[in-house]
């Protein structure tokens, strides 16, 4: 499966990519995190523009959230009943998904790229539960331009290590988003810290 979507996008270039993205987003069994490296990867090799990949990828990161949100709006759970399970997207995820909105919010749109199962689901229940369009638009667009940024340039950093990056997230998927906010936390950590020592005492 993955070798099938690795010559889709060398066929149809950024375009295949966009496609790609767009139909993982909404559920299908597409591997993201690795088209994305791989993405990043072509990049490094200078078969793709950073530029235009990020734009590719982005877009069809948006496009594919953006329908699910219009699905969730539109058929509501009946339709995720019905056919959820053929896309992976079971009630244990649905329950998952339910309770990061009960905790932190629409903010789940912004971080749900980086949960396997969330991601695909986030968009759908905004929608049903009647998510303002710029709310939900925010949120998630802005969330896609980190998650695309993060991994399209893990491919092209470690360009010569191809093969270790597509194992490593394979393996490691269910870990990624512990990781990005035990990241996160020190990012802002350090900022706070940097902006106390601008500000005299």
């Amino acid at each position: 499966m993955h070798q099938y979507w690795h010559h889709f996008i060398e066929h149809f270039g950024y375009i295949g990519i966009m496609v790609a993205l767009m139909l993982g987003i909404v559920g299908l069994p597409i591997p993201d995190e690795l088209l994305l490296t791989y993405a990043g990867y072509r990049v490094s090799t200078g078969a793709f523009s950073y530029p235009l990949a990020f734009l590719s990828c982005w877009l069809g990161a948006i496009i594919g959230i953006s329908l699910s949100y219009m699905l969730g709006i539109t058929l509501g759970l009946p339709f995720l009943h019905k056919f959820g399970p053929k896309l992976h997207l079971t009630e244990k995820r649905l329950e998952q998904t339910k309770a990061l909105f009960s905790k932190l919010g629409p903010a789940v749109l912004f971080i749900c790229y980086f949960i396997p199962g969330v991601r695909h689901l986030a968009a759908f229940w905004a929608g049903m539960n009647a998510y303002r369009w710029r709310k939900f638009a925010l949120f998630a667009y802005s969330g896609a331009m980190v998650w695309v940024a993060v991994f399209l340039t893990i491919g092209a950093y470690f360009e010569s290590r191809w093969m270790a990056v597509k194992q490593y997230i394979h393996a490691y998927r269910p870990f990624l988003f512990p990781v990005f906010l035990v990241a996160l936390g020190f990012a802002i950590f350090y900022w706070y810290i940097q902006q106390k020592r601008k500000t005299p005492g």
